[in-house]
């Protein structure tokens, strides 16, 4: 047996000396095949070679850069590995081998390598821009910056170090210099993709979004990678084009299963489309490779909120803050969801200057030219806005902008949503002059917005989706003022005015706002809903009581469930219906139906109802014989819809705006009587009423005029008195700029 094996051995050992002779020459096939394009012949003499001569280096590399540029990285990686073993001096293997590992997304063993590969041979410019690359992975920005300036440095005409370092200033925020080395790219190499897709992204961050999509179609063109697909979903997502933007991102990964971007598109596009379960689904899909990517972690949380687990969606967006502490879009919305917590107002107020100190005070505040300081000249009034469309925020400001008087105010609005709509036209028909200002970046609406001579300025967003805040943190009007869509407070110093109402911020909080409050008969109004029959009392028809609840669902929180758990238990049976349309996902609806259950709210005494045209909904008002207002957070526009139709609403006064809507409504009609201190008071409001047929039902008649007789309900009326403030801000900006210093 042992003169077996020696005998092997010896002619193992012959056939490598014979081999050896061989091997140059395959070596130089093989070289000349990869230049030739023929990567798949070039392989296979490369492997012939170490199969025989296992620690061959030259096989060994090109082996590893042809499994390199043909995707596959983890193959990639085991021939560098053993390539960097077999020549420890070669500076491009080790360079290679950190691009693989890069691929795999192994950053810090990435970094390695390509330090190593610097140190062998320091102007080595592919090394430096690629290790550049792996610290703007890593969250390095600043030393990722310093090695692609090395890389020019050594390399001035290096157009992939220009395109790289441009990608790195984008997450910095530094989007003119970006778009400078992008088209420094371009210079040196027109065709660039790169160069052409980071141009896009300059586009899409400044919202210029016709610009952009004409870059990323062009780059689709050249090359459909999954990343320029990925990209061009990105645009179409943000301005709502969501068939467009799905399309793309499933394409991207179909191209590439694993890529980030992609997944955290379909995210946003399921989110768009109210499908919790497919969002859910992709974040997690993210968060399982990348645990630290922000923007999926503030997508989750978003996923939580939409099914009222306010605690989860809040952690998430905690998470998505300690990642990234500057994440504007993650500020906001933790303040927007904080709206819909049982929190008060000093801790409201303290959350919302923190989006001041992280991103307010980086903005430049602009210095206006003089003007015209007569008190008493036509006014020319500004309002801000993406919700000039299909959304409950319009209902809002509408009237406002109809009841104007165009004589003492120019009104002028800047339409900042690329959706449009009947509700955009009406909007635009009662205006003096329409900006659509969807493509304007912060810096260029602030600039639109000085040079229209606008006197006051009014938010009508807050911190809610598609605001425009940072444009009022550099306060390009003299006077600005934050109303109707999301008024809970900005914590912005640039902003001067909040308009609400005495019920809504009691005067002993006013110090903790940034703004000062003004009162208005009511916190917000809405037109007039259409002439609609006076509809019986539905309990006397059905012989039951019928609750319901018309708002968005992550405003049910627990506390008002085990509320209407004991209502229901109170009043002998006595249904809820629950109507939004997030209630069309099966998904949220199951998880709404299981957290009613949960509370002893037997599912015979509840029905849901989902997405149906404006005109149903309210008609479904008809078979409601006392709307319940969920809490902390408060029905505003739902609250009004049901007194409208003749269907009162029990609320509770609570310790913060959101939570105080509901009071301010029913004060400002005379309905104090609705109006709870406490859930003990809530259940007996609602009961004792629910007892009394005949009182409901001469109530339920006479409510509809109740609500127009009230300078509230009004909207002339109440259009007037913001008017009237309008003017006393401008008298009191003219006195005090008229002042001596």
């Amino acid at each position: 047996m042992a003169s077996n094996v020696g005998s092997r051995a010896f002619q193992m050992e012959r056939l490598r000396k014979q081999f050896r002779k061989e091997a140059p020459q395959l070596m130089q096939s093989a070289v000349s095949a990869y230049r030739a394009g023929k990567a798949a012949e070039a392989a296979t003499l490369c492997r012939r070679i170490i199969e025989v001569l296992p620690d061959t280096f030259d096989a060994l590399h090109l082996l590893g850069v042809i499994e390199l540029e043909s995707g596959n990285s983890a193959e990639a990686e085991r021939a560098l590995g053993r390539a960097v073993q077999a020549n420890p001096r070669s500076a491009e293997a080790y360079s290679n081998l950190g691009t693989a590992l890069f691929n795999l997304q192994r950053f810090e063993e990435a970094r390695r390598f390509q330090e190593k590969a610097i140190a062998l041979q320091p102007n080595f410019a592919t090394a430096r821009t690629n290790l550049g690359n792996t610290l703007m992975r890593l969250k390095c920005l600043e030393q990722s910056i310093q090695a692609h300036d090395e890389a020019i440095r050594i390399k001035p005409d290096y157009s992939d170090a220009y395109v790289n370092r441009g990608m790195t200033l984008l997450l910095l925020d530094r989007d003119e210099e970006a778009d400078r080395d992008f088209d420094r790219a371009l210079a040196l190499r027109p065709r660039h993709l790169q160069a052409i897709v980071g141009k896009g992204v300059v586009g899409l961050n400044h919202r210029h979004f016709d610009a952009a999509l004409a870059l990323f179609n062009a780059a689709v063109a050249m090359s459909p990678t999954a990343e320029v697909l990925a990209h061009r979903g990105r645009l179409y997502a943000q301005i709502k084009q969501v068939a467009k933007a799905e399309a793309d991102f499933d394409a991207a990964l179909a191209i590439d299963a694993r890529l980030e971007i992609a997944w955290r598109g379909k995210a946003q596009v399921a989110v768009l489309r109210g499908d919790v379960a497919q969002a859910t689904a992709a974040c997690n899909q993210v968060l399982a490779s990348n645990p630290n990517c922000e923007i999926a972690t503030l997508l989750l949380g978003n996923c939580y909120a939409r099914q009222g687990d306010l605690q989860a969606a809040i952690a998430h967006m905690d998470r998505a803050l300690a990642i990234k502490p500057d994440f504007e879009e993650a500020l906001s919305k933790k303040i927007f969801t904080l709206d819909f917590t049982d929190v008060d107002f000093a801790f409201h107020q303290a959350i919302r200057k923190s989006w001041w100190q992280a991103i307010g005070v980086k903005i430049s505040r602009r210095q206006l030219g003089p003007r015209n300081l007569d008190s008493e000249r036509r006014l020319v009034i500004g309002y801000v806005s993406s919700d000039f469309r299909n959304h409950s925020a319009a209902l809002t400001f509408k009237p406002i902008l109809r009841h104007h008087d165009r004589a003492k105010f120019e009104v002028v609005c800047y339409s900042c949503s690329a959706v449009r709509d009947a509700v955009t036209d009406e909007c635009q028909s009662m205006v003096d002059r329409w900006v659509d200002a969807w493509q304007l970046s912060d810096r260029e609406l602030a600039d639109r917005i000085e040079a229209d001579g606008i006197d006051i300025l009014v938010d009508l967003s807050g911190h809610s989706e598609g605001n425009r805040l940072p444009v009022f943190a550099a306060k390009p009007a003299p006077i600005q003022v934050t109303a109707w869509g999301h008024v809970t407070g900005t914590g912005l110093p640039t902003m001067d005015y909040l308009f609400a109402d005495a019920a809504l911020i009691p005067q002993d909080v006013r110090h903790l706002f940034a703004e000062k409050v003004y009162d208005l008969p009511a916190l917000i109004t809405i037109e007039p809903l259409p002439e609609a029959p006076s509809s019986p009392l539905p309990m006397l028809r059905n012989g039951h009581v019928t609750f319901g609840v018309f708002n968005r669902i992550d405003k049910i929180s627990d506390d008002v469930l085990a509320t209407w758990s004991k209502l229901l238990q109170a009043v002998e049976g006595s249904v809820i219906v629950v109507k939004h349309g997030a209630l069309s996902d099966a998904f949220v609806r199951d998880n709404l139906v299981s957290r009613f259950d949960a509370h002893g709210i037997a599912r015979d005494r509840a029905r849901f109802l989902g997405a149906t045209s404006r005109e149903e909904h309210l008609a479904e008002l008809a078979n409601i014989d006392i709307s319940l207002d969920p809490f902390p957070q408060n029905g505003g526009v739902s609250t009004w819809e049901s007194l409208q139709l003749g269907v009162p609403v029990v609320t509770k006064l609570g310790v913060c705006c959101a939570s105080r809507i509901g009071g301010s409504i029913m004060s400002a009609i005379g309905l104090d009587d609705w109006v709870a201190a406490d859930d003990e008071r809530y259940v007996a409001i609602a009961r004792d009423f629910a007892a009394r047929p005949s009182e409901l039902a001469a109530l339920r008649a006479k409510l509809p005029s109740m609500v127009t007789s009230s300078e509230a309900g009004n909207t002339e009326l109440y259009t007037r008195r913001v008017e009237e403030a309008y003017r006393r801000f401008w008298r009191d900006y003219c006195s005090s700029a008229a002042a001596p210093t």
